[in-house]
């Protein structure tokens, strides 16, 4: 029987979805289902003084208008995120101040409208800066990074340096926008809290559910078979479930809450805006002496959440003198939150456009500076890295690119009016695990079913974890059942900072191999009510050595630039990562091309236009927000190269789903310079940046 690993298996949910019979958190039966339509603030900051709910009780088949002072109580101390109809306080504009819940939801929204609230505003502090006086050091940023690292005497060292370069790089707000909005649909039945939620991972907004509404665990079950996109944004529990589920018990039925797509930029996250500037010292020859990398990003005043920007450059190039630092201004906006490949996404552009600019003033082929700074060594810890395969990548794409045959003079190639040139950028993602149970069942008729609580957010996770399920119990797939997406089945953690696979997978190899040893000592004979094991890795993960551990990639860039006009247009884009054994390449290269194309989208379209007068994103839709469409994407290539390493779980996988976006707007940018001679610094890379230099 050949193995199921490593084999091109289409997405076991496909047909659901390509028929519409795949239902999402808004989509599921619920009898009697009444619908509910947030209301947001209308000021930066202050606090409501009167709530007139008298016009929208009026509206036919309004059920309720939940505000502060009538809402349901929560339990204090859980999530701020969360903690909203609590307080008459506004921390931004857009938070949640009220519900409307009605039977349709074109009457939730007309009442929505009609909701009239008095307020006491606030003066209040919005602007982004580098010059803001507040900035201040946090004890930490995400996950759990040092916010601060020396090492050597970065002054001494830039000091000393035959080639100096002192470069700032921005980049705007970003927004996640997955296709299926935050939503959810609650429903309570003797006690019990039912959710269908539109998540990357429901066993921990079980625990904070339960919490919040004072409820134990086990009364609490959410489920997400089959999730829109997330890209970070539905990483934990957001403010529409948590209202759902207050409202349903308020009207006594099931209500369903989908925020509308305007309400989705910005009160339930975004990536952070940042100033970064970069310092490199280095010798003629182009191997880096010193870096220094300062970056300054934004939080609100609800929760902290600082973005880990800076750590990018801790691990990918060597360097005896280095630092890198975090600051932060604490904003009256909402709070910034997860996005793919949070911190290396922003830390990439930096420190990857800097490394072409110091490329260029070292006469050093770009993708030979990168090698001649490679390192076996992890600078940070001073151990070896499990493995790193970023010369591997380098290598292996130049040659499929055709890199040999580039001139390096910026502007050397014209054809008519188009300017073309082409760019690189080095890429590294972490490689990391989480806790896991899964569970495995064999039945008397030779089938086999696998149970975990991951999260399919529509990367193939599914069948990626079918396919390891297959080869550990030695039988053939189609005899394996797989089932996620339920608290009912043994918890996992969420989708999200690509440790899914690779901690997911550990779980439902050692539920199966315990599987396949209880059937061994029966000899083969399964009970007529079937066989269960269920197996939990979080004492191995706990006990696993810390280790840098690390995905690489190269990605490369051709563009076309208008002369006359500064339009710019992406020709090509090709991609090589080293992300350890590979499950499914059908689903792979799906991930890969997909952050390859949300790099492109960020480079050159993608910015949050924010007011600081009024302490909102003045483009906060889709018709105005610009994402890289069918038209603006070129032929994206992905391609990976063998990557063996045995110390991160027993596949080896190191996950895949943010190394695609890491690098790539850098590689875009550094093709634009190519192609112009025009460096731009601040993303997206615009016609009016081009025409002013």
């Amino acid at each position: 029987m050949s193995a199921a690993v490593g084999q091109r298996y289409a997405r076991l949910e496909g047909h659901d979805k390509v028929t519409g019979t795949a239902r999402y958190a808004v989509e599921y039966p619920a009898a009697g289902v009444a619908y509910a339509q947030l209301v947001p603030a209308t000021i930066v900051r202050g606090v409501i003084t009167a709530v007139d709910a008298e016009a929208a009780l009026a509206v036919d088949g309004v059920l309720a208008v939940l505000h502060h002072g009538n809402a349901p109580r929560l339990a204090a101390g859980v999530d701020a995120e969360l903690f909203r109809l609590q307080e008459p306080t506004v921390h931004f504009r857009g938070q949640a101040i009220a519900v409307v819940v009605a039977e349709t939801l074109e009457a939730a929204r007309e009442a929505a409208g009609l909701v009239r609230f008095d307020y006491a505003p606030q003066p209040h502090h919005t602007e982004f800066s580098a010059q803001d006086p507040g900035l201040y050091q946090p004890g930490h940023v995400n996950p759990s990074y040092p916010t601060d690292v020396l090492a050597g005497d970065f002054d001494a060292g830039f000091t000393a340096a035959e080639v100096r370069l002192d470069l700032t790089y921005r980049t705007p707000a970003y927004f996640n926008s997955p296709l299926e909005p935050h939503a959810a649909t609650a429903q309570w039945q003797d006690g019990r809290l039912l959710v269908h939620d539109s998540s990357q991972g429901t066993s921990p907004g079980q625990e904070i559910l339960a919490r919040l509404f004072e409820l134990p665990r086990e009364a609490v079950r959410l489920v997400n078979p089959h999730v829109g996109g997330g890209f970070g944004g539905k990483l934990y529990l957001k403010v529409q479930t948590v209202l759902a589920a207050m409202a349903a018990r308020v009207v006594d039925r099931p209500v369903r809450l989908a925020l509308t797509r305007q309400q989705t930029f910005g009160p339930v996250g975004y990536r952070t805006p940042t100033i970064q500037r970069v310092r490199l010292g280095a010798d003629r020859d182009g191997r880096i002496t010193a870096v220094a990398h300062d970056a300054i990003s934004q939080t609100s005043t609800v929760t902290e959440f600082a973005e880990q920007t800076a750590v990018y450059t801790r691990n990918m190039y060597a360097a005896p003198n280095r630092r890198t630092t975090h600051r932060l201004a604490r904003l009256d906006v909402p709070t910034p939150f997860w996005m793919r490949a949070p911190g290396h996404t922003p830390g990439s552009f930096a420190l990857e456009s800097a490394l072409d600019e110091l490329a260029l003033a070292c006469q050093v082929d770009p993708v030979e500076l990168r090698l001649r700074n490679d390192t076996a060594i992890d600078p940070e810890s001073g151990h070896p890295f499990t493995s790193r395969n970023l010369a591997a990548c380098l290598d292996d794409g130049a040659r499929r690119f055709g890199w040999a045959d580039r001139d390096p003079t910026p502007r050397a190639r014209r054809e008519g009016r188009w300017l073309f040139g082409t760019g690189v950028a080095g890429c590294c993602y972490p490689a990391r695990v989480r806790p896991a149970t899964a569970s495995a069942t064999a039945s008397p008729d030779g089938s086999y079913e696998v149970r975990i609580n991951a999260a399919d957010i529509g990367t193939g996770a599914r069948t990626a974890l079918w396919q390891v399920a297959a080869d550990a119990l030695g039988a053939p797939p189609e005899r394996v059942r797989i089932e996620v997406g339920d608290t009912a089945l043994p918890p996992a953690d969420p989708a999200g900072g690509s440790t899914g696979l690779a901690s997911w997978s550990w779980a439902v190899v050692r539920a199966c191999e315990r599987l396949c040893d209880r059937l061994a000592k029966l000899r083969g004979s399964v009970p007529a009510g079937g066989l269960s094991v269920e197996v939990s890795i979080d004492d191995e993960v706990a006990a696993q050595a810390t280790l840098p551990r690390y995905a690489y990639g190269a990605q490369f860039a051709e563009v076309r630039v208008d002369g006359e006009t500064g339009e710019v247009r992406v020709r090509r884009q090709l991609g090589v990562f080293a992300v350890g054994r590979v499950v499914n390449p059908t689903t792979l290269r799906s991930q890969f091309i997909g952050g390859m194309t949300m790099g492109l989208s960020m480079a050159l379209h993608e910015a949050g236009l924010f007011d600081a007068r009024y302490g909102m994103w003045a483009n906060h839709d889709l018709a105005t927000y610009h994402v890289s469409s069918n038209a603006d994407v070129p032929a994206v290539e992905a391609y990976w190269v063998a990557d063996s390493d045995s110390q991160l779980n027993p596949l080896g996988i190191k996950g895949a789903g943010e190394i695609g976006i890491v690098g790539a707007a850098a590689a875009i940018a550094n093709a634009v310079h190519h192609a112009t001679g025009v460096r731009v610094r601040e993303l997206p890379i615009t016609l009016d940046k081009l025409l002013a230099a």
